[in-house]
């Protein structure tokens, strides 16, 4: 594996952490519970910065990010592009921003198009759960949704098209060498990843995070079916040449065939956990998801606030969707519920 330098013991302290010579990390601060910290990245041009993943738009970005340039030599004018690995705000807002205060040119997943361009703040946070919800047997989670108020933190934020979409196999040049654009669907459907071939460095946003199983096609317009993408997503990056995880939440880690290997088997050990919940009598989503346990506390779904028990039902709709196509449950269309049941 490449030699990067030593980080320090808390991923989420403020400053600049040389990875290799031209590229550096950046924690930045995230209004969410739980995550709170974004990994942003600075990438040396010959023509300037590229930043990816430059956080949530808002004043205290903007003064972690100017205060860790300034510790490089650089300040925010010398920033040129900026590269989002998805469209979620933690990753694209501050971007999005900056094409007005700085000239920047922000480019993301030619995919990302379908959320991106259907937004419309005024509908709500998730206008098109609630059908969804309610196919999912979980119509009072749809009512409770349908009656939260965004968080304030959330107010005021603009978003938009980027300057340009990115596609599977795009390069961008930097001072030494080039990143390599690989489409990973999943997360959302029109995440990428970036992958620096010459030393082998993965810029992999939510793909693949160090300590977590990234949420499944929670977004403005999800595709289908998210699961099945994101694991032949995973395997894409497997053949890729072991690399250095540069996640967006976590630590650097060290090898990225090993962290899908780990992804991989959660992914099927919960798909064997599903069918068992099934075969043990629960019939719809909303009601298989009662039954398992979420997060590394091993919470109750009730247990969850409430925007995380939507992403709960929904990776367990697209979980089901998965042993749907595999044969080894089937489903029945009942007026609006879908109720499964092992095939026979």
């Amino acid at each position: 594996m490449p030699a990067v330098t030593e980080q320090p013991e808390d991923w989420t302290e403020p400053g600049a952490y040389e990875i290799i010579q031209g590229i550096h990390r950046v924690p930045l601060p995230i209004p969410l519970d739980g995550l709170g910290t974004v990994n942003s990245y600075i990438l040396e041009t010959i023509d300037g910065l590229i930043v990816i993943d430059p956080g949530w738009y808002g004043p205290d970005t903007e003064q972690a990010m100017r205060a860790a340039l300034g510790q490089l030599g650089y300040n925010l004018d010398d920033v040129t592009t900026c590269l989002a690995t998805h469209h979620h705000w933690d990753h694209y807002s501050q971007a999005y921003a900056w094409r007005a205060t700085l000239g920047v040119e922000l480019l993301t997943g030619h995919d990302e198009r379908h959320s991106i361009t259907e937004f419309r703040s005024r509908l709500g946070r998730f206008p098109n759960h609630a059908q969804l919800l309610g196919r999912c047997g979980a119509p009072g989670l749809a009512r409770e949704l349908a009656r939260t108020k965004p968080p304030e933190n959330e107010s005021g934020i603009s978003f938009g098209p980027p300057d340009r979409w990115l596609d599977h196999g795009d390069r961008i040049e930097l001072r030494d060498g080039e990143l390599e654009v690989i489409s990973t669907p999943g997360h959302t459907r029109g995440h990428v990843v970036f992958h620096h071939n010459q030393s082998r460095l993965l810029f992999s946003g939510d793909h693949i995070l160090p300590h977590a199983t990234p949420s499944i096609g929670l977004e403005w317009m999800p595709e289908p079916h998210p699961l099945r993408s994101y694991i032949r997503s995973l395997e894409l990056v497997h053949d890729l040449q072991d690399s250095v995880v540069l996640p967006s939440h976590g630590p650097v880690t060290v090898s990225s065939h090993r962290r899908v290997d780990e992804l991989l088997h959660h992914h099927q050990r919960r798909l064997d956990e599903i069918c068992d919940a099934v075969a043990n009598g629960a019939a719809t989503t909303y009601e298989v998801a009662q039954t398992l346990r979420w997060t590394r506390r091993n919470r109750l779904l009730d247990e969850l606030p409430i925007d995380h028990q939507l992403s709960a039902v929904t990776e367990v709709r697209a979980h089901l969707d998965v042993l749907t196509m595999l044969g080894r449950v089937s489903y029945t269309d009942h007026t609006d519920v879908r109720a499964y049941a092992l095939s026979t």
